[in-house]
């Protein structure tokens, strides 16, 4: 054999032996990603709106960071506490995960802090609300450093904004109810009874009077039997939230086949895509608060949605999901840029000292197609800034299957309404 031909297959050999090396480097360096979410039960709709955003963000990056490939764990929390924790150890011992993000539920995040902390692994953006959340995370703040910045802040700070909106409505002579009765309603969860309570102590601070609070199984769909009840009180309010599709939707439809009057907030309606499908008309005039699709990107990001899946995304589950992922893949960014690797030592550090001091921050700027500025501090955490140049939900009053913001009255589109 030539000398040649002997270079040639020496040359061969050196580059098969270089490119299977590559393989091998680049194949260690891969960072699983636990995706917390509804993907299953009653809140599947919204699961399937966070699997939408967080598939539409690691694509746009080729799930890819740095020299690490990004590896998506899909966490069925079912909606269940005790299912969300089990699957979310399994995720860790099982397969792998250095790092979580997302959650819908707050009785969910109640639950798994604890298997974070356990295990070390740092999870940003959960949408657990309740204060019992907070309460937790304060009590032991350096335990539950790896139940990072929530993706929403306790009911007190934005449910309260409907009592504002109809107290003005009312000193307007928009409504002029025949008593100031009023009742609570929701589902028996953490976030139900967070959200209730919040309700009912800025009514009782107007000056309402609180006919009862009725708390439901999330999966309950007939509420006949409590509609005609609240009719037959008097009651002119009705205040109240459920994190389930089935359940909230049939609750408005119900509202208006029995035929009450007055005004009902259903708090989180337009959490759900496609929730006129569900509730027809009987959604007209019902008030919500939920952030909005206001800028060219945040229409264009609708349309993508809409285009792949085949659902109108809501700004809630699906958008704030969206921002919430391109946060936690800035972070990721951050954490190669200082430490040169990925894994949850770093991530958590990142989180601890640049997240949550304020330092690290995601808005317009980033891509942020929901909030001006996702931004938290010592004093706010765990929950994020609050206020209309950061976070912040405005009133909406349903039309025909649309929502026009009707307060605060810097950013109303249309006057309130009543039947």
């Amino acid at each position: 054999m030539g000398t040649k031909k002997i270079l040639q297959i020496v040359a061969c050999v050196m580059a098969v032996l270089f490119f299977a090396g590559g393989q091998a480097f680049a194949a260690d360096n891969v960072l699983k990603v636990g995706v917390l979410g509804p993907f299953t039960g009653p809140s599947a709709q919204n699961g399937k709106e966070f699997q939408a955003s967080v598939e539409m963000a690691m694509e746009a990056i080729d799930y890819t960071v740095g020299d690490y490939k990004i590896e998506v764990v899909w966490v069925d929390s079912q909606s269940d506490p005790a299912k969300a924790a089990s699957a979310y150890a399994e995720a860790v011992e099982g397969k792998g995960i250095q790092a979580g993000v997302l959650n819908w539920h707050s009785s969910v995040a109640v639950s798994v802090m604890d298997v974070a902390a356990q295990y070390k692994v740092p999870h940003m953006f959960g949408f657990g609300a309740s204060e019992v959340v907070n309460e937790k995370w304060q009590a032991d703040p350096e335990k539950y450093s790896y139940w990072g910045g929530k993706g929403w802040p306790v009911p007190a700070k934005l449910e309260g904004n409907y009592v504002e909106c109809i107290n003005e409505v009312i000193e307007k002579g928009t409504w002029k109810p025949k008593k100031k009765l009023a009742a609570i309603y929701g589902e028996d969860t953490d976030w139900g009874r967070s959200a209730g309570g919040a309700y009912k102590d800025a009514l009782l601070a107007s000056g309402w009077e609180i006919y009862a609070e009725e708390y439901f199984p999330i999966t309950q769909t007939d509420f006949y039997p409590l509609l005609a009840k609240f009719k037959s009180a008097g009651v002119e309010l009705l205040a109240g939230t459920s994190t389930a599709a089935p359940s909230l939707t049939a609750f408005v439809k119900q509202y208006a086949e029995v035929g009450n009057q007055g005004v009902l907030i259903a708090s989180g309606l337009g959490w759900i895509g496609d929730w006129y499908k569900m509730t027809g008309p009987g959604s007209d005039y019902v008030l919500d608060s939920i952030p909005q699709l206001t800028t060219a990107e945040a229409q264009q990001w609708a349309e993508d949605v809409n285009a792949k899946y085949g659902f109108n995304p809501s700004p809630s589950s699906g958008g704030l999901s969206y921002d919430g992922i391109r946060m936690f893949i800035k972070i990721l960014n951050r954490a190669y840029e200082v430490y040169g690797k990925l894994d949850k030592e770093t991530i958590h550090n990142i989180m601890v000292e640049e997240v949550n001091t304020g330092k690290l921050t995601y808005g317009k700027a980033d891509g942020a197609i929901i909030m001006n500025e996702y931004k938290y501090t010592p004093e706010t955490m765990p929950d994020m800034v609050v206020g209309p140049d950061a976070y912040f939900f405005p009133i909406l009053q349903y039309k025909a299957g649309k929502g026009y913001i009707v307060f605060p009255e810097s950013w109303k589109q249309k006057d309130f309404e009543m039947k």
